[in-house]
């Protein structure tokens, strides 16, 4: 079966680390940052708010939505959703995360190609990883490596859906770095702070991106890919 298989643990542990220690670590930045009150006391509801009036963005609605670090911005609804650590909260780690997600919705508006691209990508991608899996267990059942092949193929949408999400939250950071600047959400010092959180969030994408990449390279290599025909 494949979780018994030591190759898969090969391949398989470098990520799993990698995702424990980026997500232990955004954790620990996001809990010291909260801890921090900003100079001017602006919500992350209303930091949000100023940062898209101040670019010109209208009809953005900003909400509150339940979980821990749940914030993200729908692009199909136009709406900004803040989870209760940050909607309310006037620290800076609040600030940092509501102005990032702020971001996606600039983003949206200017029209940013690779967001509209994850955008697309989103059905295919959720298609392709649900049926990945079976076809691969199927594959390994029946020792077909073309049906292994054909997973893993499926399973490179959720690869490439990773690594296009890279620069697009990179992307989202760094205008709101910019922003809560420009705008005077925070000071200068106050951004770099808020920045660390940014910085640390965006290292859980990059554990995701790598960890799907080990996985596909598994696939790969268990449908016979890099097997050299002497």
């Amino acid at each position: 079966m494949l979780w018994f298989d030591p190759a898969y643990l090969l391949f398989a542990l470098p990520g799993l680390v990698l995702a424990m220690v980026a997500s232990l670590f955004v954790r620990s930045r996001f809990s010291h940052y909260s801890r921090v009150p900003s100079a001017r006391g602006l919500t992350g509801a209303e930091a949000a708010d100023l940062m898209l009036r101040r670019a010109g963005v209208s009809g953005v609605r900003i909400e509150m939505t339940q979980g821990f670090l749940s914030d993200h911005y729908d692009p199909t609804q136009r709406t900004l959703r803040l989870s209760p650590d940050v909607y309310g909260s006037t620290s800076l780690a609040a600030l940092g995360v509501a102005c990032h997600e702020a971001g996606h919705a600039l983003q949206h508006a200017t029209g940013y190609a690779l967001l509209g691209l994850r955008s697309a990508l989103v059905p295919m991608t959720n298609l392709g990883s649900s049926l990945s899996y079976g076809v691969i267990m199927l594959g390994f059942f029946m020792h077909s490596q073309r049906l292994i092949l054909l997973g893993a193929l499926l399973f490179s949408l959720a690869v490439v859906f990773a690594l296009v999400t890279l620069p697009v939250e990179w992307n989202a950071s760094a205008r709101a770095k910019a922003a809560m600047t420009e705008t005077g959400v925070v000071t200068v010092a106050e951004s770099r702070d808020a920045g660390k959180v940014l910085n640390a969030a965006f290292m859980t994408y990059v554990a995701s991106a790598v960890s799907a990449l080990l996985t596909l390279l598994y696939y790969l290599m268990r449908a016979g890919v890099f097997r050299r025909d002497d």
